[in-house]
């Protein structure tokens, strides 16, 4: 786990690397004083002492700044950064003044030092005040991109050059903009299409509630009293409860994965007899519309290690959706081949297939490519949600791939047999 230093640690550093830096400037240049130039003693004493109280100063000062914070009240860094620089060269002419004024008696000697120290500090200033200049600017543009960011436009980016750490400071808020832009379209499609989806739900609640109404408000007037119409009513009726309910049902589940998950009874099944069924529970519809219905397991497939209600619901969804898009004289079929210790179970049709734009959404909640919501050709668009869930929830993967006009193959693997634990 990464720990954040505090604010008080970061003063406590910044002052200890100043310290170091301070002694080290001082403990060498007395060392190149004593070594090198041939200096009375009472003359090296007196500069040690002046360097000494400089050093002393320069830490109470910078201490003062850290701890009271006076740093971080001015409002511009480049005018922090030209302050340090400025301080720093009033006080080595100061120092230098101090002690040229004690070591050289010649006036012109003093004046002459004076000067090059003039020019040599207007020379650190103006070089400070370059940098400052770049730096600032660079971070001001920093500053105005967030701004940006912050008011919502989200297509801001900054161009900073260089290799340093604003540079890459920059990179980072740049690729950060583009995954929050990212992640808006994909909040404003996901908005979109909850909406659309809100409007699709009321749309199949009420659409069957009111032919129920209809129809039993006909049954208690006595408008239909022929025996064959009453018990077609009832039928009728007793279908649109069972669409209702299959789509509250949908909509649990989907509330469940969101929350708690799904929770799965795994056990071993034969999947040739879940295959089998699926068929069967099909063949009556299929035979309606004309659709040729098969299946076939790859020889020596037998025990799978699933949920096999879950499973079952998975085979139902993707067969319904291949059969109500699978034209009359077209086919379906269904087939499981072994992937090492996997089994990849295919649902395949050669129906209309799905648009490009559709095929990165199928899977995802809310979303349905059939726009005109005809109710003899599509549900509540949930099914491919759910499927997936389920699929992800046995820990594994669900894929699709589709040719406008050829056909889709939706297919998922599962384990074959009991893992070893």
């Amino acid at each position: 786990m990464t720990m954040t230093k505090k604010p008080e640690d970061q003063v406590s550093l910044g002052f200890l690397r100043f310290s170091i830096g301070i002694l080290f400037a001082l403990e060498a240049s007395l060392a190149l004083l004593y070594y090198l130039l041939p200096i009375p003693e009472p003359t090296f004493i007196f500069i040690a002492i002046v360097m000494g109280l400089t050093a002393t100063f320069s830490l109470s000062l910078v201490y003062s700044a850290f701890r009271l914070g006076w740093i971080s009240q001015i409002k511009r860094l480049r005018w922090t950064i030209l302050g340090g620089y400025s301080f720093s060269m009033l006080i080595v002419v100061a120092v230098i003044a101090i002690i040229t004024n004690r070591v050289f008696t010649n006036l012109p000697d003093v004046l002459l030092t004076a000067t090059l120290l003039f020019f040599g500090s207007g020379i650190f200033v103006s070089f400070g005040y370059v940098l400052t200049h770049d730096l600032s600017n660079r971070l001001n543009a920093l500053n105005q991109a967030s701004r940006e960011i912050a008011r919502g436009n989200l297509n801001e980016r900054v161009s900073l050059t260089g290799r340093d750490e604003i540079a890459e400071l920059g990179a980072t808020f740049n690729e950060m903009a583009s995954q929050l832009q990212v992640l808006d379209n994909r909040q404003k499609e996901l908005r979109r299409i909850r909406n659309d989806m809100i409007a699709w739900i009321g749309h199949d609640l009420r659409t069957p509630l009111t032919s129920i109404r209809a129809m039993l408000e006909a049954l208690s007037d006595r408008v239909v009293e022929d025996p064959d119409t009453t018990q077609r009513y009832l039928e009728m009726a007793q279908k649109e409860i069972k669409n209702l309910s299959r789509l509250i049902d949908d909509l649990f589940d989907l509330a469940k994965m969101d929350s708690d998950g799904l929770s799965l009874d795994r056990q071993d099944v034969a999947l040739p007899d879940l295959i089998s069924d699926t068929l069967e529970s099909f063949f009556t519809l299929a035979k309606q519309n004309h659709i040729e219905l098969t299946g076939s397991v790859d020889p020596g497939i037998d025990l799978v290690y699933i949920d096999a209600q879950l499973i079952n619901r998975v085979l139902n969804n993707l067969t319904s959706n291949a059969v109500r898009y699978t034209p009359a004289g077209g086919k379906v079929r269904i087939e499981a081949v072994r992937s090492g210790n996997k089994v990849i179970v295919s649902v395949i049709d050669n129906g209309k297939g799905m648009k490009p734009e559709d095929m990165a959404n199928i899977f995802e909640r809310f979303y349905r490519g059939d726009k005109s919501r005809n109710r003899s050709t599509g549900g509540s668009g949930l099914g491919l949600a759910i499927s997936r869930g389920i699929i992800e929830a046995h820990g594994e993967h669900i894929t699709a791939v589709s040719k406008l006009g050829q056909g889709t193959s939706v297919s998922f693997t599962i384990p074959e047999s009991n893992p070893p634990s």
